[in-house]
Formats: structure tokens, sequence, C-alpha cells
């Protein structure tokens, strides 16, 4: 995982793919066609003729502008394919990593502390999908109140993003009471994270500046991060929002109604996805 200066390059582009990701596979779908095509026939494709290699790479070309939803089709299948390799990769990491993905002295879990199912939130405070996905958490935790919800600061989107989780880092360890409020306040406040904006709503809530700046002098959140860069790399995760939940990890802003299910799975059989 690069250090954090530098990975909020990444963390979009392994979130939400568009069309034109679509297109630039398109060429190497076609050209994967042309050499799996020989290997199908009954004779090895090292003894066609290039008279013949011709004439099978025309004859995909033709078949594939003329029936153009294959490769959608095949770009579908490879998506799925990468997904569950993806996700089987996070479920082993979740096994390896309980403690430190659970119980890491690091972190601080809202909600029930004493809740029959524990939910992981890595998020980054500049993350604006996150910002939207903190009304599913709220609306969540409002209506299930036997849930631990915990809060692991994972700073991948610019230089603002991670001195703003070292004044969080400094506000748990100072008054970790207050420490819901802070992340609810900058989970909810306009404008780009930084410095400056996470002293200023740390200071309203009754800390001061002098305190705060002491503490993350003295003891600055690296431990922290590292291990929540080490636990990404681990499980796969490259953007934010992205949850833990049982044995499964769940990327992307869902929305509330997909961690319900994955919450009631849970209380049922004991996994995310029964």
């Amino acid at each position: 995982m690069p250090p954090p200066d530098i990975a909020w390059a990444d963390c979009r582009l392994a979130e939400f793919k568009t069309r034109k990701d679509m297109a630039l596979n398109f060429k190497t779908i076609a050209a994967t066609a042309l050499v799996l095509l020989p290997a199908m026939l009954p004779m090895p494709a090292s003894a066609l003729d290039e008279t013949q290699k011709k004439e099978i790479g025309e004859f995909v070309r033709e078949y594939l502008i003329e029936n153009p939803e294959i490769m959608l089709d095949v770009q579908d299948a490879l998506q799925k394919k990468q997904e569950e390799a993806r996700l089987k990769k996070a479920s082993s990491a979740v096994a390896d990593h309980k403690d430190a993905l659970f119980s890491s002295e690091h972190d601080i879990a809202i909600g029930n502390p004493k809740g029959d199912v524990t939910l992981v939130e890595f998020f980054d405070y500049n993350c604006g999908y996150c910002r939207r996905a903190h009304d599913d958490m709220s609306a969540l935790l409002e209506k299930d109140k036997n849930i631990r919800f915990v809060l692991k600061e994972f700073p991948i989107l610019g230089p603002e993003s991670v001195a703003a989780h070292k004044v969080s880092d400094a506000v748990r360890k100072l008054s970790p009471e207050k420490y819901p409020d802070f992340f609810h306040a900058m989970m909810t406040s306009d404008g780009r994270a930084s410095e400056e904006s996470a002293i200023a709503i740390a200071v309203g809530l009754g800390l001061t500046e002098e305190a705060l700046r002491a503490k993350m002098k003295d003891s600055p959140n690296d431990a922290s991060v590292q291990e929540a860069y080490q636990l990404a790399t681990s499980l796969g995760i490259t953007g934010t929002p992205s949850y833990i939940l049982g044995n499964e990890a769940v990327f992307g802003a869902v929305g509330s109604e997909a961690l319900e299910a994955k919450v009631a799975n849970m209380r049922s059989c004991g996994k995310a996805t029964c």
C-alpha cells in the first residue's frame, strides 16, 4: 500500500467503473477471442498457416461487430470473476486479522459497545461517499440498538486527510467520550477536512488547541494509520467507504438496506451472506 500522501490517486478508480473502463477492455477481449478460437479447433494453432489465421481473425472480427453484446457479457463475466477472487481474499484476511479489525486499541466503537453484531468501516474524512454513507450509518444505528460500529480511520485522500486524521487521533486520546460527536461533526461539515477545520471542531467541543497540538506532537497517529494500511492491503481495500462484517468485506457505499440485510444474516446464520 502506498503512503497516505499518494494513495488517494487509486481510491475512486477501484470503486467506480464507467463505460470508458469497459471500452478499454474491448480490444483485449477481441484479441483473446482470436487467440482462443484456434485452440478450440481440431488442429493446434501452430498447424494453421497465415492465410487460415487471417481468415479466422476476420471471422472473429465480423462476428464481434455483428454481436457486440458478447463483449459486454465477457466483460461482466470477467468482473464477476475478479470480484469473487477479491471477496475470497478478503474473507481469508478477515480470519487472519480479527483482533486488529474488531478490537484494535486505535479504534473507537459507537452504537452499542456490547452489541451482538460488529460492523467495521474504513473511512476518510474527505471521502464524499463516506459522508453520504454517514447518513446510512446513523439510520442503521437509530433503527438497530444492538450494533457495535467500529470506526477505522483510513486517510487516503491526500495530505489534508492525513492532517485531519491526526487531529482526530488526538481527540480520541484526550477525550474519547467526545470522539463520537467530533466524528459526526467532521462527517457533516461543509468543505474539505483539514488540520485547521478539525481543530476548530474539536475546540468547539471543549478541547483546547494547545492540548491538541501537544498530543499530536507527543503521540502521533502513525501506528494507527500503518495498521489501517496493512489491514487494507491484506483485505484488498483500495477505496472508502469499505466495511467488514463477520467474515466478509463490503466495498463501497452500498446503502443502509444492504448493510441491514447483512446484519440480519449475521444473526440468522453467523455470516454476512447466508
